[in-house]
């Protein structure tokens, strides 16, 4: 098999030759047909989340086939195209997985970060962890549900009923949620960096009713904002933007830390609230809306052998949409 392994903090990735793996009970291989760049990713490669481990293959919105079963393994069959998320794993017993909270797990692995991930030709992954996509034929364009629809997913209901959502970051998973807020017949509002045109333009393709700078007052109030850039000065404008009793989610792994701000603008019963990885249950609820709403996934496929290229280009905000490497 052949890997991108990032080594050590900051990069760059270097392609590997190694021995095809061999999956143990429980565990599938996966020939792996596409897998998306997530901004969290890029959280690895530059250590902003704790404990990474050296060397580490990233990658977790992977689509691919299975080609090997572990021992005990009945839920798939060799050819099966499943998808391997963020979630790798979880212990199963702690208050967490025991309340259906499994996000929370005390003890959990993550794909590309604990253990490798898709940045590769194969993978190893839980069976149990493993989402079934049979029904969607396009890998590239699957690839960036297994996150950014996943984390947006699980975002929109965290902001309740809301029926004008603000979204702060108009990249990857704003491009997905926003299509599903439009079939919800929510309206979006999309908040960018100041002076980015073409990402405000791409918000309003996908039916965003405005679109504006970060800085900007909506032209009404919001009933709740999510916030995908990990930027924490965004939260102070992200709660002065949304109306009383409003909700702010905080949508990432990883943010740039909280400026102070006045109680005022949280006063009111607004409130400031996370999401935190994701649920099997998440998948099985989202991935039938997706196909349901028609979601389409705006990617730009790189081989595997330019997964820097992808990198760099996700990290200068080059992209409309989602970078996806394509082992082939």
């Amino acid at each position: 098999m052949r890997a991108m392994v990032l080594r050590a903090r900051g990069g760059p990735l270097t392609l590997e030759e190694r021995p095809d793996p061999r999956p143990g009970p429980g565990q599938v291989r996966i020939r792996v047909e596409a897998c998306a760049v997530c901004r969290t990713d890029l959280h690895v490669i530059d250590a902003e989340l704790p404990h990474v481990r050296y060397p580490i293959v990233p990658g977790h919105e992977i689509v691919g086939a299975v080609d090997a079963l572990g021992e005990g393994v009945e839920r798939f069959s060799v050819g099966q195209r499943v998808g391997v998320p963020w979630l790798a794993k979880t212990c199963g017993h702690c208050e967490y997985c025991g309340s259906g909270r499994e996000n929370l797990c005390d003890t959990p692995e993550f794909t590309g970060y604990s253990r490798d991930g898709g940045f590769a030709t194969h993978v190893i992954a839980e069976a149990a962890f493993s989402i079934p996509l049979h029904e969607f034929a396009d890998p590239v364009a699957t690839a960036p549900l297994l996150c950014a629809g996943l984390i947006g997913w699980r975002s929109l209901n965290a902001a309740g009923e809301a029926k004008t959502i603000g979204l702060f970051g108009f990249g990857a998973a704003a491009h997905v949620i926003a299509q599903i807020c439009r079939w919800q017949n929510r309206r979006v509002f999309a908040f960018t960096r100041r002076g980015d045109d073409a990402a405000q333009a791409f918000s309003r393709s996908l039916g965003a009713a405005w679109a504006g700078a970060s800085e900007d007052s909506p032209p009404e109030p919001l009933d709740a904002a999510i916030i995908f850039a990990p930027v924490g000065a965004l939260v102070p404008l992200a709660l002065r933007a949304v109306k009383k009793g409003g909700r702010v989610v905080c949508g990432g792994i990883y943010m740039s830390d909280i400026p102070s701000f006045p109680y005022r603008i949280l006063w009111e019963e607004r409130q400031l609230v996370s999401v935190a990885n994701l649920t099997r249950e998440d998948a099985s609820n989202f991935l039938p809306v997706a196909r349901q709403a028609q979601v389409h996934t705006s990617t730009i496929a790189y081989p595997l052998g330019r997964a820097n290229e992808a990198v760099r280009d996700l990290r200068q905000g080059r992209l409309q949409g989602a970078a996806v490497l394509v082992p082939g």
